[in-house]
């Protein structure tokens, strides 16, 4: 069973979350979105503590085939889909499985279409986070799976997290309590799923405007990361909102709101 929570009236918007995280990301924005569209949040398959009913894995490929059958299922379309992070591989996995079918405009938040690097491609984690540095993460996960995740946010690129995670925040210690509450073999298994996906030819399948929100000190991902997804995507449109990390839209809220209802909202003439 998906968990779901659908607010507002108005056209569609689905809003899939990051890996770990939960339909709650969205709900700072829900203020602003529901009075004009019909916004579906979802816990995706193994998230938001909800413990797995079946032994469906979540694997990427799954909750793609999860999001067709939500838009088959509210008879969705002209549908506007945004992703942050795990959720935008999920929109590139259903793209990739049925090209823009169902969507009118898409957004995607601060992600890569290749997760683990080699030597000749340095756009995903870190721009140094190859197999064997990704086996070795898979280990520490079955071993502390919430101090894991944190320090893969921690150990990246933004030297604030770093301080951060030095330091022991107050919000370091909710998210480590989230994630201990976590059931982590669906989570581990669906992370593995991503670390193997590659979607970069499925950028090149886009043909709606797309939307592109990426941190300027993203934890994960370098600006090159960036301009690579901006220039496979035919007329993206590109911010980067200097100063903040994976979230950039929960660091900059009102700017992103701002930004994602101009998009919506804009004729694809104004592109």
């Amino acid at each position: 069973m998906i968990h779901l929570q659908v607010s507002g009236k108005g056209s569609p918007i689905i809003m899939l979350h990051g890996w770990t995280a939960s339909h709650r990301e969205w709900s700072p924005f829900l203020d602003q979105l529901t009075p004009h569209h019909r916004v579906f949040r979802w816990d995706a398959r193994g998230h938001g503590g909800h413990r797995l009913t079946q032994e469906t894995v979540p694997t990427v490929q799954r909750m793609a085939q999860d999001l067709r059958n939500l838009i088959e299922h509210y008879h969705l379309d002209d549908l506007v889909a945004v992703g942050h992070s795990m959720g935008a591989l999920t929109l590139w996995q259903y793209i990739k499985e049925h090209g823009c079918e169902k969507l009118r405009k898409v957004c995607f938040l601060d992600q890569s279409p290749k997760l683990l690097t080699d030597s000749e491609w340095f756009n995903g984690i870190y721009g140094d986070f190859d197999h064997d540095r990704s086996a070795t993460f898979l280990s520490q996960l079955q071993t502390d799976f919430a101090e894991s995740v944190l320090l893969l946010g921690a150990m990246g690129l933004n030297a604030n997290a770093r301080e951060k995670y030095r330091t022991g925040s107050r919000g370091l210690d909710k998210a480590r309590q989230w994630l201990n509450e976590q059931d982590p073999a669906p989570l581990i298994a669906c992370w593995e799923s991503l670390t193997e996906a590659d979607y970069r030819e499925t950028l090149e399948r886009i043909n709606i405007p797309a939307l592109l929100v990426y941190g300027g000190a993203s934890n994960y991902y370098r600006s090159e990361t960036a301009h690579y997804v901006q220039n496979k995507i035919a007329n993206a449109v590109l911010h980067i909102y200097e100063g903040t990390d994976h979230s950039p839209h929960q660091w900059d809220r009102e700017r992103f709101v701002r930004d994602l209802l101009d998009f919506i909202d804009a004729s694809s003439h104004d592109k």
